[in-house]
């Protein structure tokens, strides 16, 4: 038996419909409209219905979202999303559902994770470091710490694609990095979750945003000097559709974790949003005091959401260079194979103030 049918086999029957107070929610169904008008609105569920009718936790639920697997829209006047019911139909309408969709969702700790590899967890643990697996998501746990949750159905996948890594020596390579202290958890979730940002939006300014939402104040006015356009980011910047944490530590946390802390990473982000800026700018400029309101409208950011009759993500965003992908750590931006700067490269550094060490 393969680790994924493992995965299948422990995780089959754990998902039923779950009741309770979490399955429920303000205005349960909306009806479509009887008016006379040519076309009446589709008929949405509020999301405690929605969680019901897909067998789900609400976390789950909000999770499936986050991955662009429920397509949700937002509610009258930008309230609480909803959901169509052909959505839910689709959804139900799948081949494995309701056991499917809820394994797609699993989330699984460490413990649990190495026990789906049939490994130790403190190997589970130097993989997660080493950025072999990756979390979806976090919560803090009594003392306050970061415990980190992996999707199952990813672990599944990686054991089948790496399966040396599961036994036998740490590779010399990994064993380096980690023996220097590196831990790539918070960056490959922090990459992730910008990537999922970034598919849910084409505005550019929203886009740049999401970019900017990786570096701290410091590296933000290095990077965007003017102020009226760094308010203006902070401004359009989407939102995970549910919200933040309700706790102040999650909050707190959440803000620390979202800040890219090594040195490469900051200047890949930096670039990432000196090129989203470009075409934001040639876009729409940012508004300043006096500006006629009409003429620099604020892009609608209700969440753009793919039609659920037909797929659940949006349409891909303009093919500009906007790097979405980060680069190996061995290698800068503008670098060619032998590490020397190309003249673009050297503007473009030149443009975000960032100065190798051998340059002096």
């Amino acid at each position: 038996m393969t680790v994924k049918e493992a995965v299948r086999a422990r995780t089959g029957s754990a998902y039923e419909v779950r009741g309770g107070d979490e399955g429920r929610d303000e205005g349960e169904h909306t009806s479509p409209g009887t008016s006379t008008a040519p076309a009446a609105p589709a008929a949405t569920v509020a999301v405690g219905r929605a969680v019901q009718e897909l067998g789900l936790r609400r976390s789950e639920f909000e999770l499936a979202v986050h991955l662009g697997l429920i397509a949700v829209t937002a509610g009258p006047g930008g309230g609480r999303p909803r959901v169509h019911e052909r959505e839910i139909a689709r959804l139900r309408e799948d081949p494995g559902f309701p056991d499917g969709l809820a394994e797609r969702v699993r989330t699984v700790g460490t413990a649990e994770g190495a026990a789906l590899l049939g490994i130790a967890p403190a190997r589970f643990t130097r993989l997660a470091r080493a950025g072999c697996v990756s979390p979806v998501t976090f919560y803090l746990n009594r003392y306050r710490a970061v415990v980190w949750l992996y999707l199952a159905d990813e672990l599944a996948s990686f054991a089948v694609r790496e399966p040396e890594l599961l036994a036998g020596r740490t590779p010399l390579g990994m064993r380096t990095m980690l023996e220097a202290g590196s831990d790539r958890r918070a960056r490959n979730w922090r990459s992730q979750r910008i990537d999922r940002l970034l598919k849910r939006t084409t505005d550019p300014w929203a886009r740049a945003a999401v970019e900017a939402s990786a570096l701290d104040s410091a590296h933000l006015a290095e990077v965007v000097e003017d102020p009226y356009e760094r308010a203006y980011l902070a401004r359009v910047r989407p939102e995970p559709v549910f919200g933040r944490p309700g706790s102040v530590a999650a909050r707190e946390t959440m803000g620390e974790l979202m800040l890219a802390d090594d040195p490469d990473e900051i200047l890949w982000r930096r670039i990432n949003l000196t090129l989203g800026l470009d075409l934001a700018r040639e876009e729409r400029p940012a508004p300043h005091p006096g500006d006629d309101p009409g003429a620099r409208m604020t892009p609608d950011l209700a969440r753009v959401t793919p039609d659920p009759g037909s797929t659940s993500r949006v349409a891909p965003p303009p093919a500009r260079p906007v790097a979405e992908t980060e680069p190996p750590l061995a290698s800068s931006a503008g670098e060619t194979s032998s590490g020397v700067l190309e003249p673009g490269g050297k503007r473009l550094l030149a443009r975000l103030g960032w100065r190798r060490r051998s340059d002096g």
